[in-house]
């Protein structure tokens, strides 16, 4: 039987920028509702501060967002993606400046999954873990970028492969990937499934290609 988890997301601290803009219902109910405590976090009990800009048009459609500062693990992207998934939810006033940063951090807190029995030096063990293997991930895309150039050591490729083995990088994975990306942009968050787009063809994969031509040239 699936465990329940139990997890609080608040906005705190919203900038003063925003008070010129409302979400129908609140930015802080809009986030409750749709938060998903990403797994990896959820499973070592990492809480804390992300902090995300983002950008809005006329319409309320945020059109750029990116994480500021964060904790370092799928919390960042938990952070991003729901400001991301707000966009069109915005009202704003008649001649919005739509060059304005605005700014919020999100704060992500758990309650129960045994995290009183975690020490902080296992929860900074798990960060660096995950940062470490973040790191081996950029170390692939770099790789497929450079190849793309045509400036890469041909050598190199095995010990690329044999990472993306390690990781877990295979064509199933790809695949969930370019559904995140399809449903993002069902969500009008073309950015994000661009960016999941893009992670597949810098992976060294082109099941991505054709969406990536139709969606994000």
């Amino acid at each position: 039987m699936r465990r329940t988890w139990i997890a609080i997301l608040l906005f705190v601290g919203v900038s003063s920028c925003l008070n010129a803009q409302t979400i129908k219902g609140g930015l802080e109910a809009f986030v409750r509702e749709h938060t998903v405590y990403p797994p990896y976090s959820l499973q070592n009990c990492i809480q804390g501060t992300v902090q995300i800009s983002f950008k809005l048009d006329s319409k309320g459609l945020v059109y750029h967002s990116e994480i500021r500062s964060g904790i370092g693990t799928d919390l960042d992207q938990e952070a991003l993606r729901l400001i991301r998934l707000s966009s069109g939810k915005w009202t704003v006033p008649a001649g919005y400046d739509t060059a304005l940063v605005l700014r919020v951090p999100v704060s992500f807190s758990l309650s129960g999954y045994n995290c009183d029995l975690k020490s902080p030096q296992e929860i900074l063990r798990a960060i660096a873990a995950y940062k470490a293997n973040e790191g081996l991930t950029n170390a692939v895309l770099n790789f497929y970028r450079n190849k793309e150039k045509g400036v890469f050591n041909e050598a190199d490729e095995p010990k690329m492969l044999a990472i993306k083995k390690d990781l877990g990088y295979d064509d199933e994975y790809f695949q969930s990937k370019i559904q995140d990306a399809k449903a993002k942009l069902k969500q009008k968050d073309r950015q994000g499934a661009c960016e999941d787009l893009l992670f597949v063809k810098h992976m060294g994969s082109p099941l991505a290609d054709e969406l990536l031509k139709q969606y994000c040239n």
